[in-house]
């Protein structure tokens, strides 16, 4: 797991907690990890993308692998108690058949454990030959319970986090770099007010600057 790189200011609201150069090296360390981990299966292995949020990972995760895989996708919905129970609803489920084959389940973050513990339970009665999970970023200090988690990115403080995939109300996934909230009740007044910063500002150092 990678240390993450100090932050650097970037407007009083948000600070950048992983730039795009750091996320682009740990993938590339994370990809030829898990190639060399299936290159010799007997299949492909399936990675499962829990959408919405590992839709930007999971495509440089497999593009960095460098064998072929199989790619499928599951969209999942908290219940009233999901925050306490990690019980999900699955609006999407999978396509594939996952018996006798070599699962690994992608994740943008795991805080709690939760959720990632009832998907693990979900897909392992699929009878898979083997069930693996990787995430781009750990948030320990939000753990309620132990979660098998054989790959991780990197490990995060118990902040909130926009950007590479993460959202707050739907937006801001497509920040290249990922950041750190500062003002969560000031965003949560006015989800958009970072747009038109973080978006439409061409100026030298802004967060779309190259």
């Amino acid at each position: 797991m990678s240390e993450i790189p100090a932050v650097a200011p970037r407007e009083d609201a948000v600070e950048t907690l992983i730039d795009r150069k750091a996320l682009s090296g740990r993938i590339s360390e994370l990809g030829r990890e898990l190639g060399g981990h299936y290159a010799k299966a007997e299949e492909s292995p399936i990675l499962v993308g829990v959408l919405k949020g590992s839709a930007f990972f999971l495509a440089d995760l497999i593009r960095a692998m460098g064998i072929d895989v199989v790619v499928d996708f599951m969209s999942i919905s908290a219940y009233s108690a999901g925050a306490q129970s990690g019980v999900v609803r699955i609006v999407k489920d999978l396509e594939e058949d996952l018996t006798d084959r070599d699962v690994l389940i992608v994740e943008d973050i795991v805080d709690t454990g939760l959720t990632l513990n009832y998907l693990r339970r979900t897909l392992g009665d699929r009878s898979p030959r083997s069930l693996q999970a990787v995430t781009l970023l750990d948030k320990l200090a939000r753990r309620i319970v132990p979660v098998d988690l054989e790959y991780s990115g990197f490990e995060t403080p118990d902040v909130f986090v926009i950007g590479y995939g993460l959202d707050f109300q739907g937006l801001y996934r497509n920040l290249p770099d990922i950041l750190a909230v500062k003002d969560l009740a000031r965003l949560a007044n006015d989800p958009a007010m970072l747009a038109s910063d973080l978006f439409h500002n061409k100026a030298p150092g802004s967060i779309l600057a190259p």
